[in-house]
C-alpha cells in the first residue's frame, strides 16, 4: 500500500516538475502536426514542424507517401520547406503509431512573408510595432491537400500550433497553457481538415526579455558601484575629518 502511494506521488511530482520546465506533459497525446514558431521582435523566425508524413500530405499536400514500410526522400522533404527567404537547417524522421514522421527546421527571414511557401500557404502572418507593443496575428485556413486511408487514425489525433514569444506576453488568446512564454492553440485534425478556422493573437512588449533582463543587470551594477563609491567617500571623508581633530589637538 505505502509503495504505491510512493508510486503516486512520485509520478505526480514528474508531472508537476515536467510542467514547470515547459515540457509537454506526458499525459497529453503528442501532435499529429505540429508547427512550432520561434519569433523574433524583428520579424526573423526559426520554425519548426513536426508532423506525420500522412498529415502533411493531408493537410499540406506534399507528394510523399503515406506507407509506413515506404522510403521517404528527405531531399523531398527539404525541397518542400525551403524557398525565398527560407532555409531549412534540419530534415530527420522518425516513427510513432507505426506512422512516419517528419521533423524540419527553417529559418525565415520574415516571418510576414512565410505565406509566400507553400507548406504554410494557408496561413495569413501580420507582425505590427505600435508604439508600446507588438501586436502578432496568425490567421490559419483551410487545408490544401489529398485525403489519405488507413493510416492509423482512430479520430483523437491533435493539430498544434506553438509559440515561443521574445517578450513580456500583454495578451494572448490562447486556449492552451501558457508555460513561461510558450503558447499553444491545439484543435482536432478532424477539425483542421474540414477548415475550421484558427486565430492566433498576441501582443508583446517591444523590448526582448533579453534586453530587458540586460538592462536590469547593467542598472544593478551601477547601483552597486555607485553605493560602493560612497561608501568609500565616506569612509575617505571620516578619515580626513579624524585627522583634522589630530591636527587641532
Amino acid at each position: 500500500m505505502r509503495l504505491a502511494v510512493r508510486h503516486t506521488v512520485a509520478v505526480l511530482i514528474c508531472a508537476l516538475a515536467v510542467a514547470a520546465c515547459g515540457v509537454r506533459s506526458p499525459f497529453k497525446p503528442l501532435p499529429e502536426y505540429e508547427e512550432e514558431i520561434y519569433l523574433g521582435l524583428d520579424g526573423t523566425a526559426t520554425v519548426s514542424v513536426n508532423a506525420s508524413i500522412a498529415s502533411l500530405v493531408a493537410l499540406r499536400g506534399v507528394d510523399l507517401p503515406t506507407d509506413p514500410r515506404a522510403r521517404v526522400d528527405r531531399g523531398a522533404v527539404r525541397r518542400f520547406f525551403e524557398g525565398p527567404g527560407a532555409r531549412v537547417t534540419s530534415v530527420s524522421l522518425s516513427r510513432r503509431h507505426t506512422r512516419r514522421f517528419a521533423h524540419v527546421a527553417i529559418d525565415v527571414d520574415d516571418v510576414r512573408r512565410l505565406s509566400q511557401l507553400a507548406p504554410f500557404a494557408w496561413s495569413r502572418y501580420r507582425l505590427e510595432s505600435r508604439g508600446d507593443a507588438v501586436d502578432f496575428q496568425q490567421l490559419v485556413g483551410k487545408p490544401s491537400g489529398r485525403a489519405v486511408s488507413n493510416v492509423g487514425w482512430d479520430g483523437t489525433e491533435i493539430v498544434a500550433f506553438r509559440m515561443h514569444i521574445p517578450s513580456e506576453i500583454l495578451f494572448h488568446n490562447s486556449d492552451g497553457v501558457q508555460r513561461g512564454n510558450i503558447l499553444e492553440w491545439d484543435q482536432l485534425l478532424s477539425a483542421r481538415l474540414n477548415g475550421e478556422a484558427l486565430d492566433l493573437q498576441v501582443n508583446m512588449e517591444p523590448r526582448s526579455i533579453l534586453y530587458s533582463t540586460l538592462l536590469l543587470f547593467g542598472g544593478t551594477i551601477l547601483a552597486a558601484a555607485a553605493a560602493f563609491a560612497i561608501v568609500i567617500w565616506l569612509i575617505a571623508r571620516k578619515g580626513r575629518v579624524a585627522e583634522n581633530e589630530k591636527a587641532r589637538v
